[in-house]
């Protein structure tokens, strides 16, 4: 049974949630997972991790669309509002930032539709992810962007555990740094499972599964 409890490091009014133990993500094994449930889902976290996270942007770098992964729409729309609000410059002709959701094909590959384009080529678009463990998904979604003529405008997630992505810093509420020993393994090389360590769970960015 997992056990999740709030992190001692609070970064405005927004607690992150966390457990520690033996998990598996799509791409690795990790020692500590991270509830991003209600900063994507209840409005007041989301308006409060949005704060947290512009705070680390500089506005003189154009934001016109952002990319909402992980089921960050919500949140997306926060971080767009607030940019709005702090002066980003946007070369949009309506002077707006599009808050647009990505749509996978059967290979995990990244499409926009032919409607949806118009928001990612030639514009700067800012990649929104719940938490960035080893990068792997946001350099896909780095490439797509580029590949529909897009302009990275950024990386941002609620947690981090890298620093960067494809030469692009990652912005975030908390980083590595506020858990202790945390540790990410390649599955064939984790030492829980060498050790005869049961998974307590699956996760990804939408939760987790109890094993």
């Amino acid at each position: 049974m997992i056990t999740l409890m709030n992190l001692p490091i609070r970064r405005g009014n927004a607690p992150l949630r966390i457990a520690h133990g033996h998990f598996a993500t799509n791409h690795s094994h990790i020692n500590y997972f991270v509830d991003i449930t209600y900063q994507k889902t209840r409005l007041s976290e989301a308006r409060d991790s949005a704060q947290q996270l512009v705070s680390h942007f500089i506005n003189d770098t154009p934001v016109d669309t952002i990319l909402c992964l992980d089921g960050t729409a919500v949140l997306g729309t926060c971080v767009a509002e607030e940019l709005t609000r702090s002066g980003f410059r946007t070369i949009n002709a309506h002077q707006t930032i599009y808050v647009l959701e990505p749509e996978y094909n059967a290979n995990s590959q990244i499409i926009f539709r032919d409607n949806n384009r118009g928001m990612i080529t030639g514009k700067h678009v800012l990649v929104l992810m719940a938490s960035v463990t080893t990068g792997f998904t946001a350099k896909r979604s780095i490439e797509a962007i580029g590949y529909y003529g897009g302009h990275v405008a950024g990386v941002a997630a609620i947690y981090s555990a890298v620093e960067e992505v494809a030469g692009y810093p990652v912005r975030s509420v908390y980083t590595i740094n506020d858990l202790p020993g945390y540790a990410s393994y390649d599955y064939r090389e984790c030492p829980y499972c060498k050790a005869g360590q049961k998974l307590d769970a699956l996760v990804n960015s939408f939760g987790y599964s109890a094993l």
